[in-house]
Parts: C-alpha cells; sequence; structure tokens
C-alpha cells in the first residue's frame, strides 16, 4: 500500500497497521545496531578510550549521523524520489533508464552503471547482515559468564542454518510475529536506555553538536577513522528506502518518528551514561546496561529481533535479483511464490544457497561480531554515495530543480556520504575487502548477462525476417494449415522469429492460428491490467501479442493466454486451452568465436550463464508435455 499517484494515502487503523508491520520489515536491520555500533568505537581497530571527552563526541556524531542520513536525508527528502512508489537504487535507475533524464547518452550510461553496481553492492550488506546480527545477539551469553564463548560459533551456526532452511516456507507464516518481536525489541532498549541515563543524567550533553566537532578538531584522524564504526548505526538506510513500496511514506515515518528513532537515541545515550560511570563496561556496553536476572532471556529477544533484521536482508536479496532479471540484468532462475495473497513474497533458491554458504563461511572465518564489523560498511555506504548521485539527476528532471538547488543538497549529502565512505575503506584490508568482492561478482554477472542478451538479441534479429515479407510469402506460398493453436515466444516482436522460420522450413505446416508472444519488461514496478496486453491481427491466422510487466512482477503467460479469450485491441476472442495449445521454444547453443567484439572471457562466462539458466518452460510456467524445442547454433 504504497504511496502511488491516485490512491489516497492510508489513514487511521490502517495507517497504525501499516506502521507496526514496518516494525518488523523495515527496521529490523537498523534496529539491532545497538548490539554492536557502540562497542566498536571503542575497542576492535579504532581503541579509542572510553574517557569522558571521547565518549560525548561519539555519542554526538551518532545522534546527528542518525538525524542527518536517516531523518532528514532518507526519511525527509529521498524516499520521495519513488518510482510509482517503489524505491531503492534499482528503482532510480529504472527512472533513469525510462525517462531519458541525461541529455549525453555517456552520462546516462555512467549513471545506469552505477545503479547496477550499488545494487551489487546490496548482495554484500546482504550476506554480511545476518552473520553479524546473529552473532552480536549471541556473543551476549558470554556477559552471563566467559565459559559460554566456545558455544557462540555453534550456536550462531545453527541459527543461521535454520534461518536459511526456512525461506522455502516463506515469510508468511511468521510475519505476523515480526511486528510485535521488534516491538517488545524497541520497548526494552528504549527502557534499556533510560535506565542508563538515570544512572548519569549528564550524558544528555551530547545532544549538542559542539561535542562531535570538539572530537575532530582534538583529533581529526582518530575522529575520521572512528567513521567506520559510527556508520554501523545507519546500515538500515537504504533496506529503508528499498522497503517503500511495501508500507509506503507516511508509515514508514510514523514508525521512525514515533518509536524507532526514539529507541535507538535513548539507548545509544544509556550505554554512553553506563561508560561515564563504568568505562570498563565498553566490552560489551548494550548487554552491561541489562540487569543480571533478565541477561538470558534478553539475549534470546535479541537473537529473534537479529533474525527479524536477517530476515528483510535476505528476502531484500530476492526481491533484488527480481528486479535485475525483469529489467534485464538477470538469467533465469526459480522464483516460487510463498504467499498466495502477498506477490511480494517469493523464495529464489539459487539466491538462498548463496547466502546460506557465505553467511556460515564469514562466521566461521571472523568467528566474533567484533571481527566481522571490519567487513561491515563499505557496502552500505557505496550504495548511500551512489543513491545520491542518482537523487541529483531525478531531482533536474522529474522534479525540475534548478540546477544550483539540487547541486546544494546533493553537494550537502555527498559530504557526508563520501566521509563514510572514505573511512570504511580504510578497513578494506582488515575485511571491507569482501563485500566490494561479492559486489564486483555480482556487477560482472549483471553486465555480462546484460551485454550477452543485447548482442544475442542483434544476431537473432539478423537471422529473421521481416513480418511484412513473412506474411507476403505466407500469402503467396499457402501452407497446409493443421487444427489447433501454435504459440511461438519471441524477444523480438518487429519480425518474424527464427524458431518459426526453422518449424516453417522443416515440418511445411502451419497451424490454424498462430500467436507470436513477446514478454516485456517495463522499467515501473507493476504494470496495469489495462495496458499488460496488446494484441494485433496479422491476418492469416497470425496474431502478435505483446504482454509488459514490471521489475516488481513475474511474468505469467498461462494468464496473458488466458486473457486473450476476451476481445483486445483489433483481436477477436481467442479461445485457448493450455492442453491443447503447442508451444514453440527457440534453443541456442552458444559457440564462442570471434565475430562479436565481446571479450573471449566474457563470452566463455555469458555461455556458461546461458546454459545454467531456468529453462523457459518452467520459469514461464509452460505445460511441459505440450513445448517443442527447436535447436540452433549461433557464433558470437
Amino acid at each position: 500500500m504504497s504511496d502511488v499517484p491516485g490512491k489516497a494515502p492510508p489513514n487511521g487503523r490502517v495507517l497504525a497497521a501499516l506502521a507496526f508491520a514496518a516494525l518488523g520489515v523495515v527496521y529490523g536491520d537498523i534496529g539491532t545496531s545497538p548490539l554492536y555500533a557502540v562497542k566498536e568505537c571503542f575497542g576492535g581497530d579504532f581503541g579509542i578510550p572510553p574517557e569522558p571527552a571521547n565518549i560525548l563526541g561519539i555519542l554526538s556524531l551518532i545522534v546527528w549521523s542518525l538525524n542527518f542520513v536517516i531523518s532528514f536525508k532518507y526519511i525527509g527528502i529521498v524516499m520521495r524520489a519513488d518510482n510509482r512508489g517503489e524505491g531503492g537504487v534499482l528503482a532510480l535507475m529504472a527512472l533513469v533508464r525510462s525517462r531519458g533524464i541525461t541529455p549525453s547518452p555517456a552520462v546516462r550510461r555512467l549513471l545506469i552503471g552505477l545503479g547496477i553496481f550499488g545494487a551489487s553492492l546490496l548482495y554484500g550488506d546482504g550476506v554480511i547482515t545476518p552473520a553479524i546480527s546473529v552473532l552480536g545477539a549471541v556473543e551476549g551469553i558470554t556477559v552471563a559468564t566467559p565459559a559460554f564463548q566456545r558455544w557462540v560459533v555453534p550456536i550462531t551456526l545453527i541459527i543461521l542454518v535454520a534461518l536459511f532452511a526456512f525461506q522455502k516456507r516463506g515469510t508468511a507464516g511468521v510475519g505476523a510475529v515480526f511486528g510485535p518481536i521488534m516491538l517488545f525489541w524497541f520497548i526494552a532498549i528504549l527502557l534499556l536506555g533510560i535506565r542508563g541515563i538515570a544512572l548519569e543524567p549528564s550524558v544528555l550533553r551530547a545532544v549538542n553538536p559542539w561535542y562531535a566537532w570538539d572530537f575532530f578538531l582534538r583529533d581529526g584522524r582518530q575522529a575520521f577513522l572512528v567513521l567506520g564504526a559510527v556508520v554501523l548505526v545507519l546500515t538500515g538506510g537504504e533496506a529503508l528506502y528499498a522497503d517503500m513500496g511495501h508500507f509506503g511514506r507516511r508509515p514508514i515515518r510514523l514508525a521512525w518518528f514515533g518509536l524507532v528513532l526514539p529507541a535507538l537515541l535513548l539507548n545509544y545515550f544509556g550505554q554512553g551514561a553506563l561508560l561515564l560511570r563504568d568505562p570498563a563496561a565498553a566490552r560489551n556496553p548494550f548487554y552491561s546496561l541489562v540487569p543480571p536476572p533478565l541477561l538470558i532471556p534478553m539475549v534470546v529477544l535479541a537473537s529473534a529481533a537479529a533474525v527479524v533484521a536477517s530476515q528483510a536482508l535476505i528476502s531484500g536479496a530476492f526481491s533484488l535479483t527480481r528486479q535485475a532479471l525483469q529489467l534485464g540484468y538477470c538469467p533465469r532462475v526459480t522464483i516460487q511464490h510463498t504467499s498466495s495473497t502477498e506477490a511480494g513474497q517469493i523464495y529464489i533458491p539459487q539466491v538462498n544457497q548463496a547466502l546460506a554458504v557465505m553467511c556460515v563461511g564469514l562466521v566461521l572465518a571472523y568467528q566474533s561480531s567484533g571481527n566481522l564489523a571490519a567487513a561491515y560498511g563499505v557496502a552500505v555506504t557505496g550504495t548511500m554515495t551512489i543513491t545520491t548521485i542518482l537523487f541529483y539527476a531525478v531531482a533536474r528532471a522529474r522534479w525540475g530543480w534548478p540546477r544550483w538547488r539540487a547541486l546544494a543538497l546533493t553537494a550537502l549529502f555527498l559530504v557526508v556520504d563520501l566521509a563514510f565512505l572514505g573511512a570504511n575503506l580504510t578497513k578494506v584490508p582488515q575485511g571491507g575487502w569482501f563485500p566490494l568482492a561479492v559486489g564486483v561478482a555480482a556487477y560482472t554477472l549483471m553486465m555480462t548477462w546484460k551485454r550477452g542478451r543485447l548482442t544475442l538479441a542483434n544476431i537473432m534479429r539478423e537471422n529473421g525476417l521481416p513480418m511484412e515479407l513473412f506474411l507476403q510469402d505466407i500469402a503467396r506460398r499457402q501452407p497446409p494449415r493443421v487444427p489447433g493453436v501454435a504459440v511461438f515466444l519471441t524477444s523480438d516482436p518487429s519480425g518474424a522469429p527464427p524458431v518459426l522460420l526453422h518449424h516453417l522450413k522443416h515440418n511445411k505446416v502451419l497451424h490454424e492460428r498462430v500467436i507470436l508472444l513477446s514478454i516485456l519488461g517495463e522499467e515501473v514496478p507493476q504494470v496495469t491490467t489495462a495496458e499488460r496486453t496488446e494484441c494485433k491481427a496479422l491476418g492469416h491466422g497470425i496474431y502478435q501479442v505483446v504482454s509488459r510487466f514490471g521489475f516488481m512482477e513475474t511474468p505469467d503467460v498461462p494468464g496473458v493466454l488466458r486473457s486473450l479469450s476476451e476481445p483486445a485491441g483489433d483481436c477477436t476472442a481467442i479461445p485457448i486451452n493450455l492442453m491443447q495449445t503447442t508451444f514453440y521454444l527457440g534453443r541456442e547453443t552458444l559457440i564462442a568465436t570471434g565475430h562479436t567484439r565481446m571479450a573471449s572471457w566474457r563470452k566463455k562466462l555469458f555461455i556458461f550463464m546461458t546454459r545454467n539458466a531456468q529453462s523457459a518452460t518452467a520459469f514461464f510456467g509452460l505445460p511441459p508435455n505440450r513445448v517443442v524445442e527447436l535447436g540452433a547454433q549461433i557464433q558470437l
């Protein structure tokens, strides 16, 4: 229920219900940051001594970073840049592509490349977040007694394996408890924060930005480096923006200002107050706030909250993959819908398996949230920076902002984004290379697939036949017609597809009715029913059908064919029985040669991806016993 033009914004109980649901989906990542953020500012690779001036300086940085980056940048400004209600870096990139925002093709290609790389970095975030969140939660048991230290990694692995094994069942079953878990979590950390502040109320002085400024004046280099830990309080900003389409701006804002922001700020202040009274608590300031009798229940609640945070990032990776597929940057994968009522709840086995293996590997390699924090932040800050750049293009073209206004706000955002990014780049040798490697690998795969498909489409177009010439040939030769309906799937609706020409050449017959079906991806989240399908009668019993799907939708070929039972355009009703229809698909065997300008390694990678892509029969939901595949060798 997003803020789509033409729809009334939610109010009353609906608004409250959406805001409550947003707690469990949107704010899981940023909500679990108190588990490890303050601890990393005073430990790990930074080694800031927990002295009063440093404590107040870091707290001031946390307070103003949260308010500037999340409250002002994302909640106040960037969430207004939506693509028909959907947000996220790929939605922004789709706007740049579809609206012709930049006059220069080179700049436009650069922006599109940045958008794809930003989306690729989110996969790195999706790998690290489950590992660091669950590790940070389970480490609470070591506060009770160090003897539990050896159980931290095994318990974390058990939780992660169970979490990924559960994904095939979908989030529908536990979605109802996500909101209550996070509600209890935010109330609990809010109360813990109040308890800490009561011990040392002077900590509230940190709301004054002077303490952050003074921190930089006293030791600018160390203050810059500690931004690599402060950024941990912001890790849910991009997820917040990407999930906008599920809830809309108003519920997300209500949840943020009504509960999430106050709870986070009070907890960070509470941890700071504890450190002012007891600097030794820097070993784990979050759990040191918890009264001893409540420590184990808090570990359980924190672990549940970490699972919720992880679920949001895993589901986000599924959604990101589907968007990339529909935009033409990802090969066909298995998409399973896990809910009969919510279209957004999907499961992609290939992505789930890859995330599970990498998460388990990270836990085994890094052993603690402190070690893993060195790898965290690079992906998030990189995507934050790319979002700012794309936002400038949208503000100029879509909103008509004057250049000075768009530049001034973008420059302000970039100063903060680049400061956080620069601080995190210093962590590359200690582990920050991992999300960068994941991002580069995902970017290479997506760009290779896009370029390979464009190259293959050009080759297929050259091997095809203009539709006018094909129809003239049919009229002249009048091949025999057999009863029934034949559907030829083609990616290019402008000409007769090679699979149709091969069929006619070898079998020398046509069905009474021939449907040339093209499934096209649009650069909008959803396509309306009225805009979904176009049908054009070409004569001789041949129909050209073009069906469009948005990047948040999964193509439904049976549904498209069923819709033809009603007259559309200049087509009369075409009643189709799927079990009596023959589907013709082309199966290309690709051979790497020197005929195209693609690099040899890229050709081999594209061929490998093509061979391992899900079959068109399974992806489009076609009856397997009604499909005929005609093969052809194509030299790249």
